[in-house]
């Protein structure tokens, strides 16, 4: 597909050039001392929150009393313990109700929301100053990189998929939303154009809708790009292009949007006015077709230059299944380690997991894997970890998350000068994520007994396993009624899938776009957990300290739980 370079192309590609360079300028001196590094970003954050409800409570103003970045540390792990969530969710309560100067100064810009380990999701906050001094000028640095990585990257547009930037408001009027929707949002005037899609496109709520008109926009250009985070996004829009391709070629040819999808007639007039009939497009998608049979992104995006995402940890999986998919000379970008807590880092080398950490924007620390079930874990400064070594991170922000815990494992790759390189490797503690649902531990247990109530089928033992492979999950039950059949079993895990959609917006959310599939079920054999554990302990566990989670990714122990399931 012959078309002229991305309007306004030579515009872009120099201002991000310049700006990537300036943050990479900035990340490169920062990081030959990690140690300074480390001490002024504390000191930075604990200043700027030091008058606040929780500041005041934990000492921020004696702490920074400290005159070596040693004692400043100390002073902070003897002040603020080890949080989770539900640490702060009381002072955010205050933040969303009104209250002003309650984790930092003032209020928040917006609130990020995402599942949490209860059936409330987390709401967290996002000042002005996070969303400038890390979102934005990371982002600014992250996208000037992929231009050195592949300088044609912006000789024709993007596909962003991005969340909806306002989904609602807190109680005091303070919106929540996608900060990345947000961003794309945002963007100046001039860049608006490096994206193949106007923003419209993510209020649409039903998701199948939603990727079509995503991809009858993207498949209309000559597309150099792809940024979305998780690849499971990737599998579902290549089966809506196999699904609906006929319909593509039918609305590019004509201008339109089809009418077969659930759009609102008012998202409809933000798309339209942007949709011109291409009938030489159509003709070229239709030889396509004809000479391919089942069409690919590597022959509608032939020039295809840099797909960023996520191939880290349980992604990796979906991941294989679309690599091939793409042209040869296609680079994948690693999406870096993030969350909607913290963005830690950019990832700077294409086809590495390699996330550089910013030290100079976020604080860090680690406990190293053989540390995390300790009441007192030794903690280790970012500039101390070891390459080849495992750790939980917390993380301290400019966004009222203290000494938080990222319930993450981490393995140290290297070291950019003095700042650690790392990548994710999977949930720990009882969380499971599969596709971004983050499923706990505790959700699973809750929905489990809500379901009894209701069926009165007492269980007296379940355990549930992800299965990366097929993208679902396995849920095992001991019925202490042995006589329930196993279509009773069955209906009992649609309730139970029903009350997890309930209690976590992602898994609702990955669900409802079948990038989860549905949960099976299995009947476990009489005194089944008892048999477990004396596997276990036959193989070396000590029988004092055996426990065992109820959610897991282990197919060392999934195999022994298919090993006692009950015969048909």
């Amino acid at each position: 597909m012959k078309e002229p370079r991305l309007k306004g192309w030579w515009l872009i590609r120099l201002a991000l050039t310049i700006i990537g360079k300036k943050g990479l300028k900035e990340m490169d001196k920062a990081s030959r001392d990690g140690k300074k590094a480390q001490a002024e970003t504390l000191r930075g954050i604990l200043e700027y929150a030091k008058d606040s409800v929780y500041g005041k409570e934990h000492h921020y103003a004696d702490i920074l009393g400290a005159s070596t970045a040693e004692e400043l540390f100390a002073l902070y792990q003897k002040n603020v313990k080890i949080n989770d969530y539900e640490d702060f969710r009381p002072y955010v309560e205050r933040h969303k109700h009104g209250e002003s100067d309650v984790l930092f100064p003032g209020k928040p810009r917006m609130y990020a929301t995402t599942s949490g380990t209860t059936k409330e999701p987390k709401w967290i906050p996002v000042t002005e100053r996070y969303y400038s001094e890390v979102y934005k000028s990371m982002n600014q640095t992250w996208l000037g990189n992929l231009i050195l990585n592949k300088p044609k990257m912006f000789y024709g547009p993007c596909a962003s998929i991005v969340g909806k930037a306002i989904e609602g408001a807190a109680p005091d009027g303070t919106v929540y939303g996608s900060i990345s929707g947000v961003m794309q949002r945002d963007i100046p005037k001039f860049m608006q154009a490096i994206h193949t899609a106007p923003a419209a496109v993510f209020k649409i709520s039903d998701y199948k809708a939603r990727y079509y008109a995503v991809m009858r926009m993207a498949i209309e250009r000559n597309t150099h790009g792809i940024i979305t985070a998780n690849p499971s996004t990737l599998v579902e829009m290549q089966k809506n292009a196999n699904e609906f391709y006929d319909d593509y070629v039918e609305d590019i040819e004509k201008g339109t949007l089809s009418r077969k999808f659930p759009i609102s007639d008012e998202i409809r007039s933000e798309l339209e006015p942007k949709l011109k009939p291409n009938p030489k497009r159509a003709k070229e998608l239709r030889a396509l077709k004809e000479k391919y049979g089942e069409v690919l992104p590597k022959h509608y995006w032939p020039d295809m230059q840099v797909v960023n995402v996520w191939f880290c940890g349980n992604t990796q999986i979906y991941f294989e299944k679309i690599k091939n998919s793409f042209p040869k000379d296609c680079v994948f970008h690693e999406f870096s380690y993030f969350s909607s807590e913290c963005r830690a880092g950019v990832v700077l080398k294409s086809g590495t997991q390699d996330t550089v950490c910013f030290g100079h924007k976020v604080y860090f620390e680690f406990i190293h894997e053989s540390e995390l079930e300790k009441a007192n874990p030794v903690i280790t400064q970012m500039y101390e970890v070891k390459p080849g070594q495992r750790y939980c991170m917390l993380i301290t922000t400019s966004s009222g998350l203290y000494r938080y815990n990222m319930n993450d494992l981490l393995e140290i790759t290297g070291y950019y000068n003095q700042f650690p390189t790392l990548k994710f490797i999977q949930k720990i503690n009882g969380t499971v994520s599969l596709t971004g649902e983050k499923l706990h531990e505790r959700q699973f247990i809750e929905a489990v007994q809500a379901v009894e109530q209701v069926t009165r089928y007492k269980v007296a033992f379940f355990v549930g396993f992800a299965d990366a492979v097929n993208s679902n999950y396995r849920f095992y039950y001991e019925f202490a009624d042995q006589t329930i059949t196993d279509a009773q079993a069955r209906e009992f895990t649609e309730k139970v899938d029903a009350e997890l959609q309930l209690y976590n917006m992602e898994y609702k959310e990955k669900r409802a776009s079948n990038r989860l599939k549905a949960p099976e079920t299995y009947l476990l054999q009489n005194e089944s957990f008892e048999q477990f554990k004396s596997r276990c302990i036959d193989q070396g566990f000590r029988d004092g300290q055996f426990k065992v989670n109820l959610l897991m990714q282990d197919e060392k122990r999934h195999a022994m739980f298919k090993g006692l399931v009950k015969a048909s």
